[in-house]
């Protein structure tokens, strides 16, 4: 029985996804987290073969940038996208950043299933009621030679030397919580959060909240 991860910020399509995929053979909902940074813990701290991930759960860490955190740290899980958006640019970012199938909310059920039987076996699987052309697959080669550019350009602002803790502080910080709001989301002291802080900026060369959130906003790393 494969263990599944339900990450989508509408509790109410949470459950109904439960149900669908309980009543598919050998898969079992055993989590579900709001936003990206909690499906990102659930990850660390339980056993999930399978995580079906929203990659627009505002306020927070992008989706997109969760699903590549997780494909960056725990390559196997097996990472499904549900999304309300067909464009191109988000599917291929999407797949790019490690995600093994792309799956629209407003198909059928029996889509999702399809990608769920696929992930059983490692393959990857698009929604049929998208059509990708060979441009599209070079596309998606084109954003993951894109993606190294990127990290290369976060090296310079030595992002890869944050934490993962303050990786998932940074956005909270520039969606102004305070310290003890966030202290209290991730279950640990003020102080812990007043020194990820200043880390976090010593680390970036940044002096302000508004330098970071510009930052933020400039490598999509968080959503509205």
């Amino acid at each position: 029985m494969k263990n599944v991860l339900i990450a989508d910020d509408f509790k109410i399509l949470r459950k109904g996804l439960t149900y669908t995929i309980n009543s598919t053979n050998n898969f079992h909902v055993t989590a579900e987290a709001g936003d990206g940074n909690e499906a990102y813990s659930i990850i660390e701290n339980q056993d999930i073969d399978v995580a079906i991930i929203d990659i627009s759960m505002p306020p927070g860490e992008s989706g997109l940038v969760t699903i590549k955190r997780i494909h960056d740290y725990h390559p196997e899980v097996k990472q499904i996208v549900l999304s309300m958006h067909e464009e191109p640019e988000y599917i291929n970012t999407a797949i790019a950043n490690g995600a093994l199938s792309y799956v629209l909310k407003s198909s059928d059920e029996q889509e999702l299933i399809k990608a769920l039987k696929h992930a059983d076996v490692n393959e990857s699987y698009i929604d049929s009621n998208i059509v990708m052309t060979e441009n599209d697959y070079q596309s998606i080669q084109e954003q993951k030679e894109k993606g190294h550019e990127d990290e290369k350009n976060l090296d310079k602002l030595s992002f890869v030397n944050l934490s993962r803790r303050e990786r998932e502080v940074l956005p909270l910080i520039c969606l102004g919580f305070s310290n003890q709001e966030i202290a209290e989301k991730l279950f640990v002291t003020r102080k812990t959060i007043e020194a990820h802080k200043t880390n976090i900026m010593k680390k970036l060369g940044f002096n302000s909240r508004r330098e970071l959130l510009h930052f933020a906003m400039q490598h999509h790393l968080i959503d509205f």
